[in-house]
Parts: structure tokens; C-alpha cells; sequence
């Protein structure tokens, strides 16, 4: 067996047993995220909630957060002031625009508060959690980049010290742009990973206008590929929706095997799959989660993605978008 050969035609890393008791049997997580499923239904919590929420998944959870807390680079990566600091109260008077205006002032602010992507959709019911119920009729997508050299490094700690960083830098847009919304007088929360909140993000960010989904189970996006992290806003404030990036990552990814052959525990699925009643690219949930929890959240998938790399994203969205047209000309 030569160092060549792809992760496919080698031996797939399986977790001490240890580890494995940490997880319920029986392929019991991609149950929960409906893998196989047919009917359309909103998804179940399975991590990053509260243990009293996802109590089959709490021990498996907690060795990520051991992981985290016990590391020298890593302890208290979270434990930051822009996550305790609450809220600014909803000023008494309040500003009225139209939609179109706020939407672009919207975006100006975020754009000039640390976030590189935002985009506006609806909220879809049919994407938050069970158990939980969202108010607020609009989703405010905020990304921030990650330093690729640094993401490269995974799954070493480097990796997992720059996914901290950005993370509590989505924070910090997210809970700034929330206190201005409500400075002007509108009910906002702004939220940001790696803690789920009340609904998924990323077919809500795939609605704003971030991409596409990736085989990895990652966007990809056409200036920063898969290397940026996700926050949010939820408001009241009337917004005008964006519309869905479709540039041809997808087309790529049906020939592309760089994260299948990369992934260490084989874990990603080299054809889609029917999730919750949706036909798309799946990530193996048992097979990912421990060797996720022994590495600081691991990153290899989004590491390696072609579209990752440095300035490579814009010129393969470029290529990719000729292609479909292309195509759909000669149909």
C-alpha cells in the first residue's frame, strides 16, 4: 500500500473503543438527522445545544469541550467579553424606512463591523429546531473569513485556534449589528457559533445568497470558498430578501473527490443523499463526530476544498458559471 493511494482504497481511522462508548450506537446520529428520510420535517437537536436538550449526544460533546478547555492554546477560547455582555435595550423611538433602505444600511454597517459576507432571507420554520420556535421573521447571515494558512494547518490546533477566532469575530458582528438595529428602535439578537441557537444556519445562509453546499457539508462561496465561519441576526425589521448564489460549485463537487479522499474517519458521502426529504451532499455524522472531538473540531474537508485556496475561488466560479451556461444552451 503506497502513501499515493486514495483515503478510499485505504484503512479508514476508527476511534478507540473508549471514544466509541462515548457515542450512541447503532448509527444512532445520522438517524436523528434524518438521513434516509423522505418526508420533508424540521431537524432534531443534535449538538452544540444544552445536554439537557440532546441527551444521547452529551457525553460525545462534552469530550469536544474537554478537548478545548484542557488545551493550553485552546482554554477559555470562547470565554470572551462579547459573549457576555448582553444585549443594549430597544431604544423607545422608533426609525422608520422602507425595506430597500434598510436592507442596504443593513449591510453597510455590517460590512464595516468585522463582517465579510452578509445577505438577508426569510426565516423558514421548516429549518428550526424541534423545540424550538422563532418570532422573528427575518435571518440576517453574517460570514467571516478564516486565514486559509493557518486552516491548512488542521487538524492541528492551529486550525482550532483560527476557527476560535473567527467565531468570537462573528460574535462581535452579530452582537453589534443586533445593538444597532435596536438603537433604531426594532427588536434584534444577534448570535454567533460555535453554540447552536434556535435554527440552522446554513440553509439559511444558502437562501441569503452565500453559495452553494458543498460535498464536505460545507457553503462554498464564490470569493471565499469554504474558509469562513457563519453568525447571525434575527429582527423584526422589515428586509429585503436576497436571492440564491448558484455559480456551479455543485457541478464541481459531483467529480471532485479532494475531502472524500482527505477525511481521515472516510466520513463523507461520495453521492447525495435523502436528508429530512432533501436529496444533498451528507457528511456521516458516527463516522465524523469522534475523530471531530480528538482533533479541536477537526477542518481537514474545508482545508483541502480547490475552492479554498487563496484567490482560487473567483476564477473557478468564473469557469464554473461558463459551464452552465454552456450547458444550458445546448438543452
Amino acid at each position: 500500500m503506497t502513501a499515493k493511494r486514495k483515503r478510499s482504497e485505504r484503512y479508514a481511522w476508527k476511534p478507540r473503543p473508549d471514544l466509541a462508548a462515548k457515542m450512541p450506537p447503532d448509527g444512532r446520529g445520522n438517524q436523528v438527522n434524518g438521513l434516509g428520510e423522505t418526508v420533508r420535517r424540521r431537524p432534531t437537536p443534535i449538538m452544540w445545544h444544552h445536554p439537557e436538550r440532546i441527551p444521547e449526544f452529551a457525553e460525545i460533546q462534552e469530550v469536544v469541550n474537554h478537548t478545548y478547555r484542557e488545551h493550553p492554546k485552546l482554554g477559555g477560547a470562547f470565554d470572551t467579553p462579547e459573549r457576555r455582555e448582553p444585549h443594549v435595550p430597544v431604544a423607545d423611538d422608533r426609525f422608520e424606512d422602507t425595506p430597500k433602505n434598510w436592507t442596504r444600511r443593513v449591510k453597510e454597517f455590517a460590512l464595516a463591523n468585522e463582517a465579510d459576507l452578509v445577505g438577508v432571507t426569510r426565516v423558514d420554520p421548516l429549518h428550526v429546531f424541534e423545540g424550538f420556535e422563532v418570532s422573528e421573521p427575518f435571518i440576517i447571515m453574517l460570514g467571516v473569513y478564516m486565514e486559509h494558512d493557518e486552516l491548512a494547518k488542521a487538524p492541528k490546533v492551529e486550525a482550532a485556534v483560527e476557527v476560535a477566532r473567527q467565531y468570537n469575530r462573528g460574535q462581535r458582528a452579530a452582537k453589534a449589528l443586533a445593538n444597532w438595529i435596536r438603537s433604531q428602535g426594532w427588536p434584534a439578537y444577534g448570535h454567533g457559533g460555535p453554540g447552536a441557537g434556535a435554527l440552522q444556519l446554513i440553509p439559511h445562509a444558502l437562501a441569503a445568497g452565500f453559495g452553494e453546499l458543498g460535498k464536505h457539508g460545507s457553503i462554498i462561496n464564490r470569493e471565499f470558498g469554504s474558509s469562513f465561519r457563519l453568525a447571525y441576526v434575527l429582527t423584526k425589521l422589515e428586509l429585503v430578501p436576497d436571492e440564491e448564489d448558484v455559480f456551479g460549485a455543485d457541478d464541481f463537487c459531483l467529480s471532485c473527490r479532494v475531502c472524500t479522499d482527505a477525511c481521515p474517519p472516510d466520513a463523507i458521502y461520495r453521492a447525495k443523499q435523502a436528508v429530512r426529504g432533501t436529496d444533498k451532499w451528507y457528511v456521516d455524522f458516527d463516522k465524523c463526530m469522534p475523530y471531530f472531538a480528538l482533533t479541536h473540531g477537526c477542518g481537514m474537508c474545508i482545508a483541502v476544498c480547490p475552492w479554498s485556496r487563496p484567490g482560487v475561488a473567483p476564477k473557478l466560479a468564473e469557469k464554473m458559471t461558463r459551464r452552465r451556461a454552456r450547458t444550458t444552451q445546448t438543452h
